[in-house]
């Protein structure tokens, strides 16, 4: 039975973001009932389930896979490991060896080398309180060695075993690679076994023991794993770096290829392998001297995988049906509503314009990455409360919090409590699902992410905006050109993760007189990496700095995808002030404030921005939190790159006790970068500038804005302000500060 069972009645997920017309997206579903089930198309306006907002609105529209599909289970595999092919032993005597860096060793059955089927092969293994182990083939069937020591958590050991049919002994050891005086973790054991089968069957697995589904998977770092002729007669474990003393069979080199998902064997056979469900690279091995923190610079010292039981990519399930398409369906958000009996799901995917052609000046920047990043966050608030109100409400009642078995965000942990800095599109995100709650919000909705960013799109709907949607692995793949069309780019609540092109991209269209809506807060925050050898993953590495989930470890700060230091953009000299006036400065629980009117908001160049607008206090109602102004705040700070023609035209107060500074703005306990008082900087700024060639940029700094647009009908302060900025962009008449 597999560790975390999958149990979801109903589920699916898409091969891809987004589709533009002619292109196909595919889509992958798992049924447990014995009755077909149905699936149709609709285009999605609002995700909010609650009574007292707009509730859900979705429009039936006409597609060629809607109808009845047959049933079937389709289940995740979760557990990352290396797999070579075509690597046939033979029955002669051989030395496997490898270093490793166990996170989990009490754990037993942890794979670390391993051929071995029913009836031949071997497996060097990491058995709990046993500490290393070998587990061999015989005529008489498999048979057990085992050193018998535990191994720490943490620490570098060498573990070898030793296989001689021609003398039926099998020996196997462990030894630390910085040995402790007071711990006796040191050791080697072996003993005669009858018609040893050592041969194997042509594949080789390395961080994990096999198995149809594969399992016996390794927690924690393996180093130089090898393979080589000779048994060792004595304790010592057989060095594949001295070959005089043997002939090497097999020697994988973690460091070459990191960006990859391919292992190299560095001997004459070539038996190269492939990794399965995305380990992580790029880490720090047994030699790591601190002299060099980024990979690209010293790989030698960068030699290690990290693999875990719980890791997940790709989920492989086979195609339940396809969708190409059509020339006449509008930009906008979708979904695959499939339905069996009492249990329901939705698939979401994101239809862009067709190739060089646009119907609005209005585009969406929709964040996907974030969307992939945050996605199957496990918020642990699924308590009574929770539960109640999605069934009261109608909401999604399958969360991350229950449910494990298609992988955690990268806000979570692996079971060996590393964090998770690989997130896949390729598996079925659950809470990427209209409907979806977050958090039992006293004041709102507690919507976050897609649901949440359905609030824009339905006061765009409803305000009679059309507009085109793209999405951030659309922008980073095509760049400028893509959003060269638009007069007007929109962000929702919360853009977070950015690449180097995205980001190169809003700035260019800035520079070329486009005008940017950002709407949202904790905005163009930390740096994200991609990879073409794995379609739909997301890298994150959370180095020094930052409102952080978890930390990474040091000297692993730098991605193995793309080789560039992670971790936020402010520490790459790209703060989100500089694109958009405002950055990340505060954050607290999941509660919305208010903006009082500032000055700036009667200066000439923005009084505009106000027509219609008396108030002073501005934004005190909303589904998100209660309040326009909350949850992650955004600052202006010229010292960070906010242009010096910014305007602040109103500042958040009132915030409550739960809110606190974010740690890269604090110098010591009571010292801040900019000098003013750390609970000064928990607010949030709505600015304006002009930029260059006539463009402009409006930023709100607050996830929690766009819950507050619906509010009376659409008619409020917020609402107001928004369509006052959004009307004045879309006018082709030039900013001139």
């Amino acid at each position: 039975m597999p560790q975390f069972p999958n149990t979801i009645a109903l589920i699916g997920y898409a091969d891809r973001w987004s589709a533009r017309p002619g292109e196909t997206i595919s889509f992958k579903v798992s049924s447990r009932s014995a009755e077909p089930y149905r699936a149709r198309l609709v285009r999605v306006i609002s995700g909010d389930p609650n009574p007292d907002g707009p509730g859900i609105k979705e429009v039936p529209m006409a597609a060629d896979f809607e109808g009845s599909w047959p049933s079937r289970a389709q289940d995740a595999e979760l557990g990352s490991y290396a797999r070579i092919r075509g690597a046939h032993l033979k029955a002669e005597p051989m030395t496997v060896s490898a270093t490793i860096w166990p996170t989990l060793p009490g754990r037993e059955e942890q794979g670390i080398v391993s051929w071995l089927d029913e009836s031949s092969g071997a497996v060097l293994f990491l058995d709990g309180e046993r500490g290393a182990s070998v587990r061999i083939a015989t005529a008489r069937g498999v048979e057990t060695v085992s050193v018998g020591k535990p191994l720490r958590a943490r620490a570098w050991y060498r573990v070898w075993a030793s296989i001689d049919p021609r003398s039926d002994t099998v020996r196997v050891g462990q030894r630390a690679v910085h040995p402790l005086g007071m711990v006796d973790d040191a050791g080697t054991a072996g003993q005669p076994v009858t018609a040893l089968m050592p041969e194997g069957n042509g594949r080789i697995f390395i961080g994990a023991v096999g198995g149809n589904p594969v399992g016996g998977h390794f927690n924690g770092k393996i180093e130089g794993p090898a393979i080589v002729r000779g048994a060792a007669a004595s304790g010592a474990a057989v060095s594949v770096e001295e070959p005089s003393r043997n002939d090497v069979i097999a020697a994988w080199d973690f460091s070459f290829e990191i960006p990859s998902l391919r292992v190299i064997d560095t001997e004459p056979n070539g038996w190269h392998g492939e990794l399965l469900n995305l380990p992580a690279r790029a880490m720090k091995g047994s030699n790591w001297s601190g002299r060099e923190h980024c990979w690209r610079h010293a790989p030698g010292e960068y030699g290690a995988i990290h693999f875990h039981e719980d890791d997940l990519y790709d989920c492989g399930w086979d195609t339940d049906f396809s969708f190409t398409v059509p020339a006449d369906l509008a930009s906008g958000a979708y979904a695959v509503r499939l339905s069996c009996g009492r249990h329901e799901d939705m698939i979401p995917f994101f239809v862009l314009p067709p190739r060089g052609s646009r119907r609005t000046d209005v585009c969406v920047l929709i964040p996907t990455f974030t969307y992939t990043v945050y996605g199957n966050y496990s918020r642990e608030v699924t308590n009574d409360e929770y539960r109640a109100r999605a069934r009261d409400w109608g909401a999604r009642d399958a969360t991350p919090d229950d449910h494990r078995e298609y992988g955690l965000s990268t806000y979570n942990f692996h079971t060996d409590d590393s964090g998770i800095c690989f997130a896949s599109q390729r598996r079925p995100v659950l809470n990427l699902r209209s409907a979806f709650l977050s958090y039992v919000d006293a004041a709102g909705s507690g919507l976050r992410h897609f649901p949440a960013d359905t609030h824009l799109l339905d006061w765009l709907e409803t305000k009679g905006y059309a507009c085109d949607l793209v999405t951030d692995h659309d922008l980073h793949r095509e760049g400028y050109e893509l959003i060269s069309p638009y007069r007007v780019v929109v962000t929702p609540s919360h853009p977070e993760y950015h690449t180097a092109n995205t980001l190169d991209a809003l700035g260019r269209h800035l520079d070329e007189g486009g005008r940017l809506m950002y709407l949202g807060g904790n905005g163009f925050y930390w740096r994200v990496a991609l990879s073409n050898a794995a379609p739909g993953a997301v890298e994150i590495r959370r180095a020094e700095g930052g409102i952080r989930a978890w930390a990474a470890e040091p000297g692993e700060y730098y991605n193995a995808f793309d080789g560039e230091y992670g971790g936020l953009w402010r520490r790459n000299d790209r703060p989100p002030q500089l694109l958009v006036g405002v950055g990340f400065s505060g954050q607290g629980q999941f509660v919305g404030s208010y903006y009082v009117r500032a000055p700036g908001a009667d200066d000439p160049r923005a009084a505009w921005i106000f027509a219609g607008v008396p108030d002073r206090i501005l934004g005190n109602f909303g589904l998100s939190g209660g309040g326009a102004a909350g949850f992650e705040l955004d600052r202006v700070d010229l010292r960070l790159g906010s242009p010096p023609n910014t305007i602040i035209l109103a500042t958040s107060e009132q915030h409550g006790d739960t809110f606190m500074v974010v740690p890269e703005e604090l110098l010591t306990h009571l010292a801040t970068w900019p000098g003013e008082a750390p609970d000064a900087l928990i607010r949030s700024d709505m600015a304006f500038f002009e930029t260059g060639r006539g463009g402009a940029v409006f930023s709100v700094g607050s996830i929690t804005y766009c819950g507050s647009l619906s509010h009376n009908d659409y008619d409020n302060n917020i609402s107001r302000i928004t369509q006052n900025v959004l009307d004045r962009f879309l006018d082709p008449a030039p900013f001139v500060p």
